[in-house]
């Protein structure tokens, strides 16, 4: 069966559509993607307004779509599914998203289905140059979320650790923030802690030897933060860069030995990294050598489907439909989840 579905994230600042195709037993295709970023929007504030977001979103959507079926060369009633980010994210800016696919799919007549946004990233590999095979261990690491998951297939996935507290994502911005770094302050402290010395503080690594595979990120922000206020005035950039760096290493060892811990748990050999903090280049530069040490294969999205995108959703609708987990509808009455933890998904039998 092949299926072409048009993906519409929606479900914090970043505006995403794409069209996947997918054939039975073959490789998925991206045909064609846009995204809008709102970090400039937002940097002002220091963070994400969901009210601007959600109205951004509302001028974005129409145009992307358009750009991402012109580019594919592909029509309107050629599209065999819509596929939306329900959630978990911003309820308003979901309902953009979720909104905008149902109308399309009324008026094409074409069923819709509404998409897990972490079940988008935990698939987006299979997206990638060397997609992953199942079954593998996933860690999801993003601004919202760090999660250990066990993948033996669509729809069968296991819990085995999450944070407890902050996200590695969290810890990134909230740190870089302590820093004076601007927003999005992740990108703004991994870019500062080049040219940092990564042993200059001896910050926690918390949980790392707790013996099962929680993670927590809050203590070191404390830590980050008991440091830089021992800064007399304005750090100077080397005391700053150095601090950066000493943090950026602490989170990348947390996720590096639990990870490995989660590999050797499972006796799986696969890993798959996703989301936004996977594109981290010192988190890939340490997992690629531990897996290797391993023997463990190891796979990313690729850069450009790190962050939030709309191929991930159609992605993810296209493999849960193939793989008999979930059919389309077409009820075209929808709600969304901002608040969905990922094992209340529909599961495989």
């Amino acid at each position: 069966m092949s299926l072409l579905v048009l993906g519409i994230e929606s479900s914090c600042d970043e505006t995403g559509v794409a069209l996947v195709r997918t054939r039975d037993g073959g490789v998925p295709e991206l045909l064609a993607h846009a995204l809008h970023s709102q970090v400039a929007m937002h940097a002002d504030y220091g963070g994400v307004v969901p009210e601007l977001a959600s109205r951004d979103h509302i001028r974005r959507v129409i145009p992307l779509a358009n750009q991402v079926l012109t580019q594919a060369e592909q029509a309107l009633p050629a599209i065999d599914v819509v596929a939306y980010t329900r959630g978990p994210g911003l309820a308003g800016a979901l309902l953009v998203g979720a909104g905008v696919a149902c109308a399309l799919g009324a008026a094409l007549g074409k069923p819709v289905l509404g998409v897990h946004h972490l079940e988008g990233h935990l698939l987006s590999p299979f997206l990638s140059a060397d997609p992953p095979e199942f079954p593998f261990v996933a860690l999801l690491v993003s601004g919202g979320h760090t999660q250990l998951m066990r993948v033996d297939g669509v729809g069968r996935y296991e819990l085995l650790g999450e944070t407890i507290d902050d996200a590695a994502g969290e810890a990134f911005d909230k740190s870089a923030k302590l820093l004076g770094l601007g927003y999005p302050g992740g990108p703004a402290l991994a870019r500062l802690a080049d040219f940092g010395d990564d042993t200059a503080y001896k910050l926690p690594r918390p949980l790392l030897h707790s013996g099962n595979l929680d993670f927590s990120f809050a203590g070191l922000k404390t830590a980050v933060l008991t440091q830089a206020r021992k800064f007399e005035g304005v750090p100077c950039e080397q005391t700053r860069a150095d601090l950066a760096a000493s943090t950026q290493a602490a989170i990348v060892e947390v996720l590096v030995k639990k990870s490995l811990a989660a590999l050797k748990q499972t006796g799986l050999k696969r890993l798959v990294v996703a989301g936004g903090v996977g594109a981290n280049a010192r988190l890939r530069e340490a997992l690629n050598a531990a897996c290797a040490k391993s023997g463990v294969r190891v796979h990313y999205p690729e850069l450009h489907l790190c962050t939030d995108n709309g191929a991930m959703i159609a992605l993810a609708a296209a493999m849960r439909v193939q793989a008999g987990v979930e059919a389309p509808n077409t009820d075209y009455a929808f709600d969304v989840k901002p608040r969905w933890p990922l094992d209340m998904l529909p599961l495989a039998a």
